[in-house]
């Protein structure tokens, strides 16, 4: 994969490229649509084969935040940035590091406006922003709205139970069984929420130790993260990497309704299909994950309460609601449904 055929078929407005020598770090920024408004999405720290595989994860991940704040109808266009690392850093690399790419976003002059995502945090943050200005999700004692993985998780715990009405006429949790993969930020909040409204929840996490800490606060039950996928359950909710819906997993899925927080849970586009083939209601991710970005420009940007944050979260669960409408009424998929009303929102702005 090369970087010009990358850029070269992209369908997004804007590719900005720096390599970091001092960390041996590719900085990509990506602003995929600005129709909305300033585009607006996280930057994500981590090792990858190669850089182009970075900046194609930028790519993809830019275009979901597009559809995501169409979708939510927020004055915000789609962009993320990676930070393609050879190493996670600590320390002052880490500072260094987080310095230089606040220059870089800042640059931009607000095109691009960031938060946190997989690998960075509201300390992050706090950092980038000393050096920029168009940075959110900064920490409390700084201003800012703090960790976003509450209010995903707050999202999400809304898209399930209006997922579970969808499928079993009730959208009350208790006892459903709800399997969530992956217990990071978002991941062992969303536990702690359905286990307090009385469903049974399973847990899974490449990290066993951290499996078990979050079950042992909450009343959860272990999975081993190899079985996971094969765990017969109601909810399956996948909230760490994506791409773990595919045709070699999706045979194997013993749930109802996949619901979680992971971007790009389906490895390629033809999966919604298989999912709805399989008689499994998905959640398309970008819908049902778009918490954090409320919490994080609602609180910070567009003045809102928490009171007025915790009814825009709950009005998740009202936008998968009508998704699941239009993909009935048109028989489609899902995924092809929440397209069609982030198109529908896009052309009409």
């Amino acid at each position: 994969m090369l970087l010009e055929d990358l850029i070269g078929g992209w369908d997004g407005e804007e590719t900005v490229i720096r390599f970091d020598r001092p960390t041996g770090t590719w900085m990509c920024i990506c602003v995929h649509s600005t129709v909305r408004g300033p585009a607006g999405g996280g930057t994500r720290m981590a090792t990858y084969p190669a850089p182009a595989d970075g900046l194609a994860d930028a790519m993809r991940l830019s275009a979901a935040m597009t559809r995501k704040m169409a979708v939510l109808a927020m004055p915000f266009g789609g962009g993320k940035a990676v930070l393609a690392v050879p190493e996670i850093p600590v320390g002052e690399q880490r500072r260094g590091l987080l310095l230089r790419y606040g220059d870089m976003v800042a640059s931009l002059g607000g095109t691009f406006r960031t938060a946190a995502d997989m690998n960075t945090s509201a300390a992050d943050m706090d950092v980038i922003a000393e050096r920029c200005r168009y940075v959110y999700g900064r920490s409390s004692e700084q201003g800012g709205a703090g960790d976003s993985g509450w209010g995903t998780a707050r999202g999400v715990f809304h898209g399930i139970r209006a997922s579970l009405g969808h499928v079993f006429g009730s959208e009350d949790v208790a006892g459903r069984t709800v399997l969530v993969q992956g217990v990071g930020s978002v991941g062992a909040q969303l536990v702690r929420a359905l286990a307090g409204a009385g469903a049974k929840v399973l847990v899974a996490d490449l990290g066993a130790g951290r499996a078990a800490d979050v079950a042992a606060a909450t009343g959860a039950t272990v999975v081993a993260a190899a079985e996971a996928l094969e765990t017969s359950c109601d909810v399956y909710a996948p909230c760490a990497v994506g791409g773990t819906l595919s045709s070699r997993s999706i045979p194997g899925l013993r749930c109802r309704i996949v619901a979680g927080s992971a971007n790009n849970q389906l490895a390629e586009p033809a999966d919604a299909a298989r999912l709805l083939s399989a008689g499994i209601l998905y959640a398309p991710d970008y819908v049902i994950n778009a918490g954090g970005v409320l919490q994080d420009l609602g609180l910070e940007e567009l003045g809102w309460d928490h009171q007025e944050l915790e009814q825009n979260l709950a009005a998740i669960g009202t936008t998968v609601r009508r998704v699941y409408a239009l993909a009935d009424a048109d028989g489609i998929s899902t995924e092809e449904a929440a397209e069609r009303l982030a198109e529908s929102r896009l052309t009409s702005r």
